[in-house]
């Protein structure tokens, strides 16, 4: 692993608040096919207490990103390098029973699809039981209770009779429940949700993200919540990172992101939902073209093959020949000026999110 210096205009991970910071990341995997660079370059910070949201396409290294951060990745077929500080402790230089100690205890993990991430030969009770027998040397029957606890405060009716069922007896949304309590049980410090709700109708995903919302306030934990949904992450996120082909491309408050995005793919993944007050027999506005393939990612901006304003960027070729930068704080890694991002998105775009 390599350590580097801080990104020029980039927040200082020793600042008070900042418990997760993460600097010039890169993961790429060996394949058959040749390197695929993951996660190119990335850099943000969390602080205790808040959620960020990170958005973008299948593919743009969402969920790369955190797998890492949990050191879940074979390090046979996989180089990462720059810097994971969790709490002061740099977590890509350490040995893996550190990061043992760690996974299911000051960091947890809610992933995508539950019925896959449970094992279907124990009981949901058995397996929420086993992290906290583990972190807190707690004895089994102690364990079982604070499985059954947990299950009544996600939610789940009769917690102590269904933590004998088994994963196949519940709901999506029991399942998606049962993986809350299971990543919430020792109370972690940071908890990464990836994209928890996909799967589920939107009664249940309200539910969910009410349910987050609670937990959070009760334990005080940072989030971490990675979806496509823009619409959930205006409900759910202080923050948002919005990332394409391995990299963040805008970053900033909520509020300031929704309502005045700075960047041609953000406006593009804002222009392409659905509203209800739109005509039902409109079409959808997709964002032209596909994501690039991350074994060879186009020079410069790898979002300019997609891109629509690139003409108006001054400098012949400026955006094939040189990648822009992410700043600090709110900010978008694109060559169009201040005053051009603002004029196209009031002009182009603001009218068709009214």
């Amino acid at each position: 692993m390599t350590t580097v210096t801080k990104e020029a205009g980039a927040p200082d991970p020793a600042d008070a608040g900042v418990f997760l910071s993460v600097r010039d990341l890169h993961v790429s995997f060996r394949t058959e096919d040749g390197i695929v660079r993951a996660v190119d370059g990335l850099s943000f910070d969390l602080e205790r207490g808040r959620t960020l949201g990170i958005v973008g396409e299948s593919g743009s290294g969402k969920s790369v990103t955190n797998l890492t951060i949990l050191g879940l990745h074979n390090p046979m077929f996989t180089t990462v390098e720059g810097e994971i500080v969790l709490d002061g402790q740099e977590l890509t230089t350490a040995r893996e029973s550190e990061l043992e100690k760690l996974r299911g205890n000051k960091v947890a993990m809610i992933f995508q699809d539950p019925l896959t991430a449970l094992s279907p030969y124990y009981t949901v009770g058995r397996q929420i039981a086993e992290p906290y027998m583990k972190h807190m040397r707690a004895s089994k029957r102690t364990a079982w209770e604070r499985a059954v606890e947990m299950l009544g405060r996600v939610g789940i009716p009769h917690p102590r009779q269904r933590a004998k069922d088994y994963p196949h007896q519940f709901s999506g949304g029991m399942r998606q429940r049962a993986m809350i309590a299971m990543a919430l049980v020792c109370d972690p410090d940071l908890l990464i949700a990836d994209e928890p709700t996909t799967a589920l109708d939107v009664t249940v995903q309200a539910q969910i993200l009410d349910l987050l919302g609670d937990l959070q306030s009760e334990f005080g934990s940072a989030i971490i919540f990675i979806t496509h949904d823009l619409g959930v992450i205006a409900d759910m996120a202080d923050d948002i990172m919005v990332m394409y082909a391995g990299s963040a491309i805008e970053r900033g408050a909520t509020d300031q992101v929704l309502r005045a995005p700075q960047h041609p793919y953000t406006w593009g993944l804002l222009n392409s939902m659905p509203r209800l007050d739109s005509d039902p027999r409109a079409p959808l506005s997709p964002i032209p073209g596909t994501p690039p393939s991350l074994l060879a990612p186009p020079p410069g901006c790898r979002f300019h093959p997609r891109c629509a304003f690139q003409d108006r960027v001054a400098g012949s070729g400026r955006c094939v020949g040189e990648r822009p930068l992410l700043g600090p704080d709110r900010s978008s890694a694109c060559h169009l000026t201040a005053q051009q991002k603002r004029a196209i998105f009031i002009d182009e775009f603001k009218p068709r999110l009214r």
